[in-house]
């Protein structure tokens, strides 16, 4: 797996795992605080994993517009949160500077 594939999975672990910390409910539920703390882990992991190909900012910066794009949806699909138009605008933003930084690494 190329550096890039890399990345991507370390941002869907992180999606993973914060979405773990919203259900531990402050680490008080033990199964998804467990999991976050390895979905975590490994989604750093991959990232630092990287750094020797891809720019470190340009590998930060993928990696957290990855995941706060990725945790955003996934607050709107499953956790009823708000799919307001400006709210939609400014994901869709962040996914084009992600896709930008991708084409421009």
């Amino acid at each position: 797996m190329s550096a890039w594939g890399f990345l991507f999975l370390g941002g869907l672990l992180e999606i993973a795992g914060i979405t773990c910390l919203k259900l531990s409910n402050g680490f008080k539920r033990p199964v998804p605080t467990v999991l976050m703390f390895i979905e975590m882990g490994l989604s750093l992991y991959l990232l630092s994993h990287v750094f020797g190909v891809i720019p470190v900012g340009t590998a930060y910066a993928v990696w957290t517009g990855i995941g706060a794009a990725g945790i955003a949806i996934v607050g709107m699909l499953y956790f009823k949160e708000s799919k307001d138009w400006p709210r939609l605008v400014c994901i869709g933003l962040i996914i084009l500077g992600v896709v930008g930084l991708k084409l421009a690494g």
